[in-house]
């Protein structure tokens, strides 16, 4: 039996990701998702959050998503999004002032267009600080 996944974490600009590994968690628009080795094929949109990745030893690396798409077959996962961050490349202070932004920016939109793209903008800043609390409760442990 397969012990392992080949795992591809890219974004628009550069490829993040690249191996072999045990586990893939990730943050799906149905709920979420740990895909193992010959896992069901699949597709489906990412909600903006950390993904995981475990290796064969059980270490764990974690990742950020903007949202994206997720693409599983037996032997490969693919996880493609807009933007894509190493979880220590997160910055605490950049999330929250561009939390901080998106909440001014939904108080002053009245346009529906405008009002979805500064909630957008604000869902994906909350993700971040809510990824980054779980990097920092992960490596507590």
């Amino acid at each position: 039996m397969t012990k392992t996944i080949r795992c591809d974490i890219v974004s628009a600009h550069e490829e993040i990701f690249s191996g072999e590994v045990k586990m893939v968690f990730a943050s799906g628009i149905a709920g979420d998702l740990g895909i193992s080795p010959r896992h069901a094929p699949l597709i489906t949109q990412l909600k903006p959050g950390p993904v995981r990745v475990q290796d064969e030893a059980g270490e764990e690396q974690f990742y950020f998503v903007s949202g994206g798409i997720i693409e599983v077959q037996p032997h490969v996962v693919t996880v493609m999004a807009d933007t894509a961050m190493r979880g220590e490349d997160l910055d605490q202070a950049a999330a929250e002032a561009a939390r901080a932004e998106a909440e001014r920016e939904l108080a002053d939109r009245t346009g529906d267009m405008e009002i979805a793209e500064a909630q957008a903008k604000l869902l994906e800043a909350v993700a971040q600080l809510q990824a980054m609390e779980r990097l920092r409760k992960n490596l507590k442990r």
